[in-house]
Order: structure tokens, then C-alpha cells, then sequence
């Protein structure tokens, strides 16, 4: 607790990050949908390469290190990156399509869930029963969890680092056209359904 109270300028950045992260896996949960947890997991954690480009680019974290250094990072990354090309231009068969729809039958009958809807689900569509109202406890849970975020950000400070700036628009710009693309891209297959 004394390691907490010291840090507690700083707790709100991570708060933050961990809001963001959650935020990602919103989107893992749609890639696991609609192209399968084989595919999905592995090509969402391709995050690994902005946090590469983010440590090296903008916070200079191997400034220093040897080439070598720079070479297994690096190059663990690219190779990393072929993977998960490599899955991204796989395409699954009709086989494995009937069998996520069997397990997704088989867990529905299992946790007595309706089979239209299972099925309306796996097609991306919007099923027969629709959800119920938040309750109490849900507004209760949210409003607790941004009163932590509020009370942390007021007593938060911006640290002190060494940063690249010319790095930083160029990565948020790179960040913001890709989620502008996917976004829409996802709204116009799904409509975040």
C-alpha cells in the first residue's frame, strides 16, 4: 500500500492504459467472430509492432544498446510479422466453418442458449431476442469506475520523459487513418453488431 500511495501520481496513466488495451480486445473479440480464434488472436497481437515503434521511434528505449540488440529485436518483430501475415492470407474452408458451427451449437446447447440465436450470431446478425435494460448494478459499476478514473486524473501529473515528437503525430496519424479504415471497413460488414 505504501508503494501504491507513493505512485498514485502516476496511477491514472495506467488506468489509462488499461482502458485502452480493453478497447483493443473489443476489437480481438470482433476478429474472433467473423475469421475465427485461430486467425483472429494471433493477427490482433500484431500490437507488438506499435509498442516496437512507440519504444524505439518515440521513447528512444534501445538508444545506446548495440546493433545486435537491435537486430533481435528487430528482427524477432519482422519475423513475428510474416506470421501473422502469413495467417491474415489464409482463408478458412468450409470444413472449419462447419465445425466452429458445431462447437458454437454443441456450448449453446450446453449453457441452454436459444439456437436461433446462436445461429443469427455466427452470421453476424442481430437475433430474435434482444437484450434486457442495464440494471442498477451495471450504472452503478460504470459510475464507480469512472468516478476511479476521474479521481486518479485529478490527482495525476504528466511524468517526465524524453520524447520524440515528430514521431509521435507521425504514429498518431498512422494510428488514426488505420482505426478511421477499420472502423469503417468493420461498420460496413458488421454494423457493430
Amino acid at each position: 500500500m505504501t508503494e501504491l500511495a507513493g505512485a498514485r501520481d502516476v496511477l491514472f496513466w495506467l488506468l489509462l492504459g488499461g482502458f485502452v488495451w480493453v478497447v483493443g480486445d473489443l476489437f480481438q473479440q470482433y476478429a474472433a467472430k467473423y475469421i475465427g480464434i485461430s486467425r483472429g488472436i494471433p493477427l490482433s497481437n500484431t500490437n507488438q509492432l506499435w509498442g516496437l515503434a512507440w519504444g524505439l521511434l518515440v521513447f528512444g528505449e534501445l538508444r545506446g544498446r548495440s546493433a545486435a540488440t537491435h537486430g533481435e529485436v528487430i528482427g524477432g518483430s519482422l519475423l513475428m510479422a510474416l506470421g501473422a501475415a502469413a495467417i491474415a492470407l489464409a482463408s478458412a474452408t468450409g470444413a472449419e466453418h462447419r465445425r466452429w458451427q458445431e462447437a458454437a451449437e454443441r456450448e449453446g446447447s450446453r449453457y441452454g442458449i436459444d439456437r436461433a440465436y446462436v445461429r443469427a450470431a455466427l452470421a453476424g446478425e442481430t437475433g430474435a431476442t434482444t437484450p434486457g435494460r442495464r440494471s442498477w448494478l451495471d450504472w452503478t459499476l460504470v459510475g464507480g469506475a469512472t468516478a476511479v478514473f476521474i479521481g486518479f486524473g485529478a490527482i495525476a501529473r504528466v511524468p517526465s520523459l524524453s520524447v520524440s515528437w515528430g514521431w509521435v503525430v507521425a504514429l498518431l496519424a498512422a494510428l488514426v487513418a488505420l482505426l478511421v479504415g477499420t472502423g469503417l471497413l468493420l461498420w460496413r460488414t458488421t454494423g457493430f453488431n
